[in-house]
């Protein structure tokens, strides 16, 4: 965190509000994801220029609700894109056999080497995240790491799976 001295009036009532806006965002349904989006609206407010605003705290409360409502948003996208590639993918009534399900297989050890190239720890933090869908704030806590190097892990892993997105598309 930055010193006291480099934070701006909005980060202050974030931080002196912390516990005000994680109960608001449990209430609105985030449970253990509302440190991710209270740390999300501290980056929100970290970039934002510095005006005044009149009421800080209820500005703090609505841009919450819109990270919340952006999360939601992307849950039913991502859900969304999941089950129309299922559908795409793999046929109820057909399962993958002969040729496919070699290229299949071919394409999995391919990822499954990409990450591991990348270490163990961004490998690591690329399944618990976005295998069993626990949240990056409980990652860092659980490997002692910051918040931003999970996310530079995340980052890492998705810049060499869409490489790999997009040499298997090329074939």
């Amino acid at each position: 965190m930055n010193r006291a001295g480099d934070i701006s009036g909005l980060q202050r009532v974030v931080m002196n509000e912390r516990s005000r806006l994680l109960r608001f965002l449990a209430a609105r349904g985030m449970g253990e994801d509302a440190e991710d989006v209270l740390h999300d609206l501290w980056q929100r407010v970290a970039a934002t220029p510095t005006q005044p605003i009149a009421d800080p705290l209820s500005y703090l409360f609505r841009a919450a609700e819109n990270l919340v409502r952006d999360r939601r948003r992307s849950a039913v996208s991502r859900d969304r894109r999941h089950h129309d590639w299922h559908k795409v993918s793999v046929a109820s009534e057909e399962a993958p056999q002969g040729e496919r399900a070699l290229i299949a297989r071919e394409q999995l050890r391919e990822v499954q080497e990409a990450l591991a190239a990348l270490g163990p720890r961004a490998e690591l933090v690329f399944r618990r995240c976005r295998l069993e869908g626990v949240g990056q704030a409980q990652i860092a806590r659980e490997l002692g790491v910051s918040l931003s190097s999970v996310e530079k892990d995340l980052q890492k892993a998705y810049r060499a799976l869409a490489q790999l997105r997009a040499k298997f598309d090329a074939e």
